[in-house]
C-alpha cells in the first residue's frame, strides 16, 4: 500500500470511528450485566421502565441474601414481574421438556425434568438493554424476549415444533433473603382461552412480615390455548376453569406449536384489584396494539430520555459505559405503586385516590441525601416532587412518613428518618412550595417517639425519648450510632423551621442536633459507647462494630454531615487530616487491593474506609473542609477508577441500596457531592475532580430557570487528576463548592487540570 493509500485508509478509519461514536446514544452505553454477580434482588438485568412497578426478568437462585439473578449461574428458573425490596410475585416460564411443576433452587446443576421446570442457558444467547431482556432456554428450546411498561409486562416466546408446549404461571417461588415470601391465599380464573385473571395474597417472610400485599393480575395470550391445567400443594388438576388455594399454586396453558412459532403473553398488575390491573393493561398496552417491538422501542426511548439529561464527552469509552450504567441504576431500583388512574393501596390496606403525581416505594432513604436525592433533584425534579407527594400522602392517611416505603408500607428499615432530608431539600431547592404541610409531617418524627404502626411495621425514630432525655443513646438502651442519625434529623427539621420563620423550633432542633458531640470521647476523640450514668465504654475498640449499625467507630466518627466544620475544630486540623489520610492509605494497601475499598459492612479490624455502605460515603470529600481539597480530588478519582468496575463480577463492591452507590459514581464523575443533602437554605455542592472533558446537564425548566449547566475540564488526561484552577461563569472560586442554586440557574463551570496538586488553589 503506497503512502497516499495508507493516509487515505487512516483518515477513513478515523472518520468511521468518529461517526460510530457520535451515533452512540446514552442508552447504548448501559451494560445491564455489570455487577450482577454481586447485586441485590432489585437490580438485575430486568426489562422495566424508570421506577417501574414491573421489573420483569430472570431468576435463578433459591431464597438467599442477594437472591434473584446471579450472573455466574447458567440456569434460569423463570421470569418474575416484581423485584421490589421484600416483595415478589407472578412468575412465568415457557416449557417444552417433560412436565415438571416443582421448581427447586437451580443453584445446583440441572438433573432432568424431575429437578423442576427451570432450564440451562448458554450465556452467549443472553442479551439485555434498558427495557429489554432475551435468552434461549436450552432445555426447552425456547427463545424468550421480555419488555415492559410501568405497570405491564410483555413476553415473546419463540417455540420449537412440539405437540405439547406450555406457558406456566407460578405464584410461589424464591426471592431475596432466606425466607422468601408466602402465598396465604390465591386464585386464578380462566376468563377465556386467551385471558386469565387472578390474585395472590402475599406476605413477606420472617422479620419483614409487616409487608402484606395482594397482587392482582391479568394475563392475555396472543394465541388461544387448547387447555388450562393447574396445581396446588402437590395435587394436579386438568382442564380447569378456576383454581384456589395457598402456598405452592399455579397453572399452565397448553399449546401445539410449529417451528419458530411466536406466542406473545401480555401481563398487567395492581395492588388494588383485578379491575385496576385490567385498566392498567388497557391504558398502557392497548394503545401499543400489544406489539412487542413497539413496547420495547417506547421503553428504550423513555430510558434514553432520562439518560440524555446528562451528556458526557471524553476520551475514555469505558468511563462512559460505567457512567451511564450507574445513571441507569439510579432509576432502576425503586418502584411506582399507584395505578394509571391514581388509585393505590395504603399501608392499612385501604384504597386511596391520588389527585396528581405518583406514589413511589423502595428500600431505605438511609443517607441517600448525599447523592441519590441530589442527582434526582438536579435532572428529574419531577421525581423528587412525587417522592414528597408519597410521603405527604402516607402522613395524611396512615399517620407517619416512611423511611423505607416498600410497597407503601412502614418497613422501619435503617436508622433515622432520612426521608425528611429529601422532603426538606425539595422545599429548599424550590421543587415544592407547600412548606407548612412538609413541616407538619416531619415535625412528628422528632417530637414523638417512633411506634409499632397498628397496620404493621414501625415508623418514626424509636427510643427518641431516650435520646432526648440523655442527649445520646446509652449503651443499655441501643446503639450509639442512633445519636448521630437522630442529630442529623434534628438539624434537618431545624433548617426547615428556620426557613419558615419558626424561630423557637429552629433554635430547639438546631441546638439539639449538637447532641452528636455527646457521643465523642473527649480524649480518644472517637464516637464511643457510654452508659446511662455517663461512663465511657472501658472496652472501647475503634474497629469494633459493637454499638454501631453496619459500621464501626472509626467510620462513624466521620459521620456528622451537618457540622463538618465543628468536627474539624473538635479534632483539630492536623489530627483530622492525619487520621483520615491514614484511613485511605491503609484501605488502599488492603489485601483486597484489586478493588481498593471494603465491600463488606466494615466490621473487621482491617477496614477503615467502607465505601460499600452508606455512612462512609462522605469521607473523600471531608478534605474540602480541612484545607486539603487536593486529597478530595485524589481519593474520589481512586474510588471512581478502582471501586467501581465494568464487568458482571466487579460492578460495585458493597450493598447497593437501590441506587445510592450508583448515584455516588454519577455525581463523583461530575466532580460533585452534597454534604448536607440540600437541607439547608442556600445549600452547596462540594467539588472534586470531574473525569470527563465536558458534561452538559439538561435542566427541567418546569422547575428551574436555567436551560443547561456545563462542566468542562481542560487538559483532562488520566494522570491529570488535580484541579489547578476552577471558575464559575468566568469568576474564580474561593472555596471548593458552589451553590446548588447556581447550577439550576444554568452556567459554566470550568476546571483546569494537572498532574500535581495545586495546594494554593483556594487560599
Amino acid at each position: 500500500m503506497n503512502t497516499f493509500s495508507k493516509l487515505t485508509f487512516s483518515v477513513l478509519f478515523l472518520l468511521i470511528n468518529i461517526i460510530s461514536t457520535q451515533a452512540q446514544k446514552p442508552v447504548d452505553y448501559v451494560d445491564m450485566f455489570i455487577g450482577t454477580s454481586n447485586s441485590r434482588w432489585m437490580l438485575g438485568p430486568y426489562a422495566q421502565e424508570p421506577f417501574g412497578m414491573i421489573q420483569l426478568g430472570p431468576d435463578n437462585q433459591g431464597n438467599v441474601w442477594m437472591g434473584g439473578y446471579e450472573y455466574a449461574i447458567n440456569s434460569i428458573s423463570g421470569f418474575s414481574h416484581i423485584h421490589a425490596w421484600t416483595m415478589g410475585g407472578l412468575m412465568l416460564m415457557p416449557t417444552t421438556a417433560d412436565l415438571a411443576l416443582g421448581n427447586p433452587s437451580v443453584d445446583s446443576p440441572y438433573k432432568g425434568a424431575n429437578a423442576g421446570y427451570h432450564s440451562r442457558i448458554m450465556k452467549d444467547t443472553e442479551v439485555a438493554s434498558p427495557g429489554y431482556y432475551s435468552v434461549f432456554l436450552y432445555d426447552h428450546e425456547v427463545k424468550v424476549e421480555l419488555s415492559a411498561t410501568t405497570r405491564c409486562g410483555i413476553h415473546r416466546y419463540t417455540f420449537p415444533k412440539r405437540k405439547e408446549s406450555r406457558v406456566l404461571v407460578d405464584l410461589l417461588f424464591p426471592t431475596e433473603w432466606d425466607y422468601g415470601f408466602k402465598v396465604k391465599d390465591a386464585k386464578i380464573t380462566k376468563v377465556s382461552n386467551t385471558e386469565l385473571e387472578g390474585y395472590a395474597d402475599c406476605q413477606s417472610g420472617s422479620w419483614s412480615s409487616w409487608n402484606e400485599y395482594k397482587l392482582h393480575f391479568v394475563i392475555r395470550f396472543s394465541k388461544p390455548f387448547q387447555a388450562l391445567n393447574g396445581w396446588n400443594e402437590g395435587r394436579e388438576y386438568d382442564d380447569i376453569e378456576t383454581i384456589e388455594g395457598k402456598n405452592d399454586i399455579g397453572v399452565y396453558a397448553l399449546y401445539t406449536t410449529e417451528k419458530d412459532e411466536e406466542i406473545t403473553v401480555s401481563t398487567a398488575i395492581s395492588l388494588v384489584s383485578v379491575e385496576q390491573a385490567r385498566l392498567n393493561m388497557d391504558a398502557e398496552l392497548a394503545p401499543l396494539d400489544y406489539n412487542f417491538d413497539t413496547v420495547k422501542t417506547q421503553t428504550r426511548d423513555k430510558w434514553n430520555a432520562i439518560l440524555s439529561k446528562i451528556k458526557v464527552e471524553g476520551k475514555n469509552e469505558q468511563d462512559k459505559k460505567k457512567f451511564y450504567t450507574n445513571l441507569y441504576r439510579a432509576y432502576a431500583g425503586k418502584q411506582t405503586w399507584n395505578d394509571v388512574n391514581g388509585k393505590y393501596m395504603d399501608a392499612c390496606e385501604n384504597v386511596q385516590q391520588l389527585e396528581s403525581g405518583n406514589m413511589y416505594g423502595g428500600d431505605a432513604f438511609w443517607n441517600t441525601y448525599w447523592n441519590l436525592n441530589g442527582l434526582w433533584s438536579m435532572i428529574t425534579p419531577d421525581i423528587v416532587d412525587d417522592w414528597v407527594t408519597t410521603q405527604l400522602e402516607m402522613f395524611k392517611h396512615t399517620g407517619w412518613t416512611s423511611k423505607g416505603p416498600a410497597g407503601l408500607e412502614y418497613s422501619g428499615i435503617m436508622e433515622g428518618s432520612h426521608e425528611m432530608a429529601l422532603m426538606v431539600g425539595a422545599y429548599q431547592k424550590g421543587i415544592r412550595k407547600d412548606g407548612e404541610a412538609i413541616y407538619e409531617a416531619i415535625l412528628k418524627n422528632v417530637a414523638e417517639p417512633g411506634i409499632n404502626h397498628p397496620c404493621g411495621g414501625n415508623c418514626g425514630n424509636p427510643q427518641l425519648d431516650t435520646y432526648i432525655e440523655y442527649g445520646y443513646m446509652p449503651m443499655e438502651r441501643g446503639v450509639v450510632s442512633k445519636t448521630l442519625d437522630y442529630a442529623f434529623d434534628d438539624w434537618t427539621v431545624g433548617q426547615m423551621a428556620l426557613v419558615l420563620g419558626k424561630k423557637k423550633d429552629a433554635k430547639k432542633f438546631i441546638d439539639r442536633s449538637m447532641n452528636y458531640k455527646n457521643a465523642f470521647h473527649p480524649v480518644a476523640k472517637y464516637v464511643t459507647r457510654r452508659s446511662e450514668d455517663g461512663n465511657w465504654d472501658p472496652n472501647f475498640d475503634v474497629f469494633s462494630n459493637q454499638g454501631f449499625i453496619e459500621g464501626n467507630s472509626w467510620q462513624y466518627s466521620w459521620y456528622v454531615p451537618h457540622d463538618i466544620p465543628g468536627l474539624v475544630q473538635f479534632l483539630g486540623k492536623d489530627l483530622f487530616n492525619s487520621r483520615l489520610e491514614e484511613g485511605f492509605e491503609k484501605s488502599e494497601e488492603h489485601k483486597f487491593a484489586a478493588h481498593v475499598f471494603d465491600r463488606t459492612m466494615g466490621q473487621s479490624a482491617e477496614f477503615y474506609i467502607n465505601h460499600g455502605n452508606e455512612v462512609n460515603m462522605c469521607t473523600p470529600f471531608l478534605f474540602n473542609y480541612s484545607g486539603k481539597p487536593w486529597l478530595t480530588q485524589k481519593w474520589t478519582r481512586a474510588i471512581l477508577n478502582s471501586f467501581y468496575g465494568d464487568t458482571p463480577y466487579h460492578g460495585w463492591e458493597g450493598d447497593e441500596d437501590e441506587g445510592q452507590m450508583s448515584a455516588w459514581y454519577v455525581m463523583g464523575a461530575m466532580g460533585m457531592f452534597e454534604m448536607t443533602g440540600g437541607v439547608d437554605a442556600n445549600s452547596k455542592v462540594e467539588l472534586a475532580s470531574p473525569i470527563f472533558d465536558k458534561i452538559t446537564i439538561e435542566l427541567d425548566q418546569s422547575y428551574y430557570k436555567g436551560k443547561t449547566f456545563v462542566i468542562e475540564a481542560h487538559n483532562n488526561y488520566k494522570e491529570n487528576i488535580y484541579v489547578q484552577s476552577v471558575t464559575l461563569n468566568g469568576k474564580k472560586l474561593k472555596e471548593p463548592r458552589i451553590l446548588f442554586s447556581e447550577i439550576v440557574k444554568g452556567g459554566h463551570l470550568l476546571f483546569e487540570m494537572g498532574s500535581t496538586p495545586n495546594k494554593e488553589l483556594f487560599k
